[in-house]
């Protein structure tokens, strides 16, 4: 739980009673490989920090999944829009490799911004770096080659590209598995 507390206090500070009323509300969730942690088309009741292992955000299809994230240890994950609205999730989220999650639910999630005084300042932060994190996503896939993409993934989380399997990491970058072989024969 300590990683929590430096990744929030990195954030913003927060006091002993907050930080006590907050992490009174977590919940410790192990999840093996291959788990699924939210189905499409259920509704997301959970926002979860990642202590150990990874999680895939994608969407499921017969032939290949849409792949559009990533999270690993020290991030938070959620089907963000889903959790933000209460409405079906439209993608899935399911782990990589054995994950530890810590996890507060919707619910206590609101009752921490209502009774702590750093809750809602954390809250609106965390907002405006995922909606960074989705915009940056949007602009990569909207103005750079397959190409670039695969540089700046290589050079923005290298251990993303030693830990995943290549046909994930193709579908993240919009090709195919043989497109990302041939940009890998290129770039070596």
């Amino acid at each position: 739980m300590n990683e929590i507390r430096k990744f929030i206090e990195h954030i913003s500070p927060m006091n002993d009673s907050d930080w006590l009323f907050f992490s009174s509300k977590l919940q410790q969730v192990t999840l093996k490989k291959h788990a699924v942690l939210l189905k499409m088309g259920e509704t997301e009741n959970y926002l979860s920090f990642i202590t150990k292992g990874i999680v895939r955000l994608y969407i499921p299809r017969e032939e290949h999944d849409l792949t559009f994230g990533f999270l690993f240890e020290n991030e938070f994950v959620t089907a963000y829009d889903s959790f933000l609205s209460q409405a079906p999730s439209e993608y899935q989220l399911d782990t990589l490799t054995e994950t530890v999650l810590w996890r507060i639910s919707n619910k206590d999630l609101q009752e921490v911004y209502k009774r702590t005084n750093s809750g809602n300042i954390i809250g609106r932060k965390m907002a405006e770096y995922m909606f960074l994190i989705k915009s940056k996503r949007e602009l990569s896939l909207l103005s750079k080659t397959a190409e670039e993409r695969y540089l700046n993934l290589f050079s923005d989380r290298p251990k993303l590209l030693q830990q995943i399997p290549l046909k994930y990491i193709a579908s993240y970058i919009g090709v195919t598995p043989q497109a990302l072989s041939r940009i890998r024969k290129r770039i070596t």
